[in-house]
């Protein structure tokens, strides 16, 4: 294929990715707004007035960048997760596979779809937050790159989980079982500082811990972990990702029947 053709192939995964999720946005964006306003009445407006301050933040400033980072990956992940299975499931995956399209343009097509899907609740989830408290961004430029990278991180990861998955069922097993715990385990709701010495070196066992202190820094100046050492793990892992998916492309595991 020519660059153009590529070019064009790439295009229609992309733009069929987005109009997946934007034909039913009430299942795909409106449950994320919803389910984070109710975190921001719960947690930062309810429990947060007994908490008071974390990190030189009221409780709500503290936790928004975690929330707003939580749905960035659960839409992320969920988004190639569920269309990447479903083109599995009904086999027309393998008509993609047989074109002259190159595996490298099928990953990205769907690695942006979910990245956009990120995109699309992140601001929605900001947007609602806005209701309840006043963001003042610390560094745009670090918050654009932890975001892309967090949210093209996790739309490999839903590929992957997608590759090996043998039924509906199996995809829901990593976002339920392991992606959640992660999360709720990974500073979304607390700082490091107010654990004891022992679980806090457990926590940084966490990948989460990174992403979200990553995104906390950005947006409010203040971190848990050091910076570098966050975006470097996080870009490792993602590079570590998108090789391994491509592997799985170019192999035909499961994919091939």
């Amino acid at each position: 294929m020519t660059w153009l053709e590529q070019y064009y192939a790439f295009l229609t995964i992309v733009r069929k990715e987005i109009r997946r999720y934007l034909r039913i946005w009430p299942q795909t964006l409106l449950p994320s707004a919803i389910t984070m306003s109710l975190y921001f009445v719960i947690f930062g407006s309810l429990i947060g007035s007994r908490i008071g301050n974390m990190g030189g933040f009221t409780y709500m400033e503290f936790v928004v960048p975690g929330l707003i980072m939580m749905a960035i990956v659960t839409n992320s992940y969920s988004n190639v997760v569920s269309s990447f299975y479903g083109s599995k499931f009904n086999d027309s995956i393998e008509e993609l596979l047989v074109s002259p399209t190159p595996n490298y343009i099928i990953l990205l097509g769907y690695v942006i779809g979910g990245v956009s899907r990120g995109l699309f609740v992140a601001i929605l989830v900001t947007l609602v937050s806005l209701f309840f408290t006043r963001l003042e961004i610390s560094n745009l430029f670090l918050v654009i790159v932890v975001v892309l990278l967090t949210s093209t991180l996790f739309s490999l990861g839903g590929f992957i989980n997608a590759v090996f998955a043998n039924s509906f069922d199996d995809i829901a097993i990593v976002p339920t079982f392991i992606l959640t715990p992660l999360i709720y385990l990974g500073g979304v709701f607390y700082s490091m500082d107010l654990l004891p010495e022992f679980w806090a070196g457990v926590s940084q066992l966490n990948p989460l811990i990174y992403v979200i202190n990553a995104f906390r820094f950005g947006v409010l100046g203040v971190s848990d972990v050091s910076i570098l050492f966050a975006i470097s793990m996080i870009l490792g892992f993602t590079i570590l990702a998108f090789f391994y998916s491509m592997h799985l492309l170019n192999s035909g595991t499961r994919l091939r029947q």
